[in-house]
């Protein structure tokens, strides 16, 4: 399993940044970003294991850009605010669609461990305007999305964030995922791909047969 490529304070989300994605889930399109929190103790390594939790009867794939912030941030303007961004990784959104229904705030459906697959590594100079990813489970595809059909730019989602807390470094802005979201199963494989960052990909495991791994492993 490759090492994360970022250790950040906090993970941000940004919700229904894709249009599409907020009219296939019957959301309104909003007319400024929706922003969320993800625990750090959500993170995963590209090559983990996303743990389905027992208390979810459905969890949810959202392939999704990833950016990681290089230098303190604090209401910087959009203009100015890639250049704070030491580059960008692949992730994924891992959500317990069934508790984020249920609940006013997405923090439990979004934090669960494992929840954040993250990798595989961190381009520091990409094309920004070239970004696209695809998301694949058991080879099948099922999302595709480029940085330009964002609602909001790069630029934008970062400024935004910044207006109302500080970015340090390592920090991760997960900027929002295309259509196609659908639930997961225990031994799904899954990969989030780009040309330009390379393949983010994790298995997917049971509450139950994931602590009996662990188990046999002592």
């Amino acid at each position: 399993m490759a090492p994360a490529p970022a250790y950040p304070s906090k993970i941000v989300g940004i919700g229904r940044s894709f249009r599409d994605h907020a009219l296939e889930l019957d959301n309104p399109v909003p007319v400024a970003p929706l922003i969320f929190l993800k625990a750090p103790s959500s993170l995963l390594a590209s090559g983990g294991t996303v743990v389905l939790p027992k208390l979810s009867e459905r969890v949810d794939f959202e392939g999704e850009f990833a950016l990681v912030i290089g230098q303190r941030l604090k209401s910087v303007a959009p203009e100015q605010a890639l250049a704070g961004v030491a580059g960008v990784t692949l992730a994924c959104d891992v959500t317990a669609r069934d508790l984020q229904k249920l609940d006013r705030t997405f923090a439990r459906a979004k934090s669960f461990d494992t929840f954040c697959p993250v990798g595989p590594r961190l381009v520091t100079d990409p094309d920004w305007n070239e970004l696209e990813l695809v998301t694949r489970v058991n080879g099948e595809e099922r999302q595709r999305g480029r940085a330009l059909d964002l609602i909001w730019d790069f630029g934008e989602l970062v400024s935004y964030v910044s207006a109302c807390m500080t970015l340090e470094p390592g920090d991760l802005v997960l900027t929002g995922t295309p259509a196609g979201v659908g639930p997961l199963a225990a031994g799904d494989r899954v990969e989030v791909v780009s040309a330009q960052i390379g393949s983010l990909d994790f298995s997917v495991a049971s509450e139950e047969s994931a602590t009996d791994a662990a188990a046999s492993e002592k």
